[in-house]
């Protein structure tokens, strides 16, 4: 590996990894934030979902046309922006005053945190080739999604110790030294002739807010009032025109044409099972541990550390292996036995036994985790032309965040708006099924192809 390489390497981790981090760093969070700027019941557990979703609506939403814009303006450009901004974000989201503050703040850092993802990932897809490109996918999704999975103890040290807005203040550090890094990096033109997709993007990100909208307020407001059931229609409707729209536009920010390739498509499918799951398995396991079991926030992110250890250490070298023989097996087994990590947590209790009743499901479904993600992003990736790896990027992670902000939408409906045992045990079996249907839908569609030019997979008939 040259030295330009693994200082892009090093800068589209460390750039990605904050966007990840926050995504669930502030879970373990929540109750504190509830207390102090929330309300007791419905109203209490609306702002914590809130503050998940508000940021992974603008993130979802918005990453799509990053992509393109990612395309467009140049990578380092977009990456150096998305930075700055997120930096910025944090800020506002540390000192915010107010419950509703904090949630345009967490929606402000979705904005930025849109144009770190597309433009990382490009970054790599442009710099290495062949097994190389398949170990550094694996090296950055590994530490990636660990990002994802370490936050919640990371939240919680700052919760117990210092304060719940900390999690937020955090992030400043780690963009100054990835901006420091990112001068290194050469800058690329962008790709003549290419427009960003305004039409589109704000067709998405506010028919996505509808929808998740009403899903979140349904409990509180009732499910009939108008001031849930217009929000859900008028964000359908815009979401349906988003995709006719995107049929005819010159340049979309969703090219269609990119689901002509069969691993991009079924990858998507299965990306949206298995993210969701993900997203809402986190989201409900944090909170049975520290409201039900009586954990601290410390405690309830160390006993998710195992998956983060099981991320760092195996991810790059199930994403060599998938480089090797090929994806389907390991996006096929890998969500399955992350599915069984969940339903052995049935065990759990009031009490939440850590050796006996949450330690083995987390060893087994990180297993699952590490068998599943660096294969599925290199599957999707190696789908797409070299010359569209922004926008093929931006989708698939604009896919994971959707699937994740709208089963979060959810937990409010699988746990009837009150968390315990039997609550706690329904959102448990629904992460395992879609953790399986993952897998069944990578075994249906995932095929091993000969390696070969991204371009000709894409003509290639499917």
């Amino acid at each position: 590996m040259t030295t330009l390489q693994r200082r892009v390497l090093l800068v589209a981790i460390l750039g990605s990894f904050v966007s990840f981090l926050d995504g669930t760093v502030v879970s373990v969070a929540l109750p504190a934030i509830a207390r102090e700027l929330g309300g007791p019941g419905v109203a209490g557990l609306a702002l914590q979902q809130w503050v998940v979703d508000a940021y992974l609506v603008t993130l979802g939403a918005l990453m799509l046309v990053a992509g393109s814009v990612s395309d467009v303006y140049g990578r380092r450009r977009v990456l150096a922006v998305g930075l700055v901004g997120f930096a910025a974000a944090s800020v506002l989201c540390a000192l915010a005053p107010t419950g509703p503050v904090l949630v345009v703040a967490r929606a402000l850092q979705g904005v930025a945190g849109a144009l770190l993802v597309p433009s990382s990932l490009a970054l790599i897809v442009a710099t290495f080739s062949g097994e190389a490109q398949a170990r550094a996918i694996g090296r950055w999704t590994s530490w990636t999604t660990a990002a994802m999975i370490v936050g919640p103890f990371v939240g919680g040290l700052l919760v117990d110790f210092v304060s719940w807005r900390w999690v937020f203040w955090i992030n400043v550090p780690v963009i100054a030294v990835t901006l420091w890094l990112l001068r290194g990096v050469p800058a690329a033109p962008g790709e003549p002739g290419r427009r960003v997709d305004v039409p589109g993007a704000v067709l998405a990100a506010f028919g996505l807010a509808g929808v998740v909208f009403g899903l979140i307020e349904g409990e509180r407001l009732g499910w009939t009032s108008l001031g849930v059931v217009l929000p859900v229609v008028a964000g359908a409707t815009m979401l349906v025109a988003f995709v006719l729209y995107q049929r005819r536009a010159a340049d979309p920010m969703l090219p269609l044409s990119l689901f002509r390739a069969r691993n991009f498509a079924w990858g998507n499918l299965a990306t949206t099972a298995i993210y969701g799951a993900l997203s809402l398995g986190g989201f409900v396991l944090t909170l049975f541990l520290q409201q039900v079991a009586g954990y601290s926030a410390t405690w309830s992110g160390v006993a998710q550390l195992p998956t983060t250890f099981a991320m760092i250490l195996l991810s790059a070298w199930f994403g060599t292996l998938a480089g090797r023989y090929g994806p389907r097996l390991f996006m096929t087994v890998g969500p399955i036995v992350a599915g069984a990590g969940y339903l052995l947590m049935l065990s759990i209790d009031e009490t939440a036994f850590y050796p006996t009743q949450v330690l083995p499901g987390q060893l087994v479904f990180g297993l699952g985790l590490a068998i599943t993600v660096a294969p599925l992003t290199a599957a999707i990736l190696g789908a797409v032309p070299a010359h569209d790896a922004g926008i093929g990027s931006a989708v698939n992670n604009a896919v994971a965040r959707v699937a994740g902000l709208v089963t979060v939408a959810f937990a409010g409906i699988i746990t009837g708006g009150v968390l315990d045992v039997a609550s706690f045990h329904r959102a448990l079996v629904v992460t395992a099924a879609l953790l399986v249907v993952g897998g069944l839908l990578s075994f249906v569609g995932i095929r091993n192809t000969r390696r070969m030019d991204p371009d000709q997979a894409l003509a290639k008939p499917t």
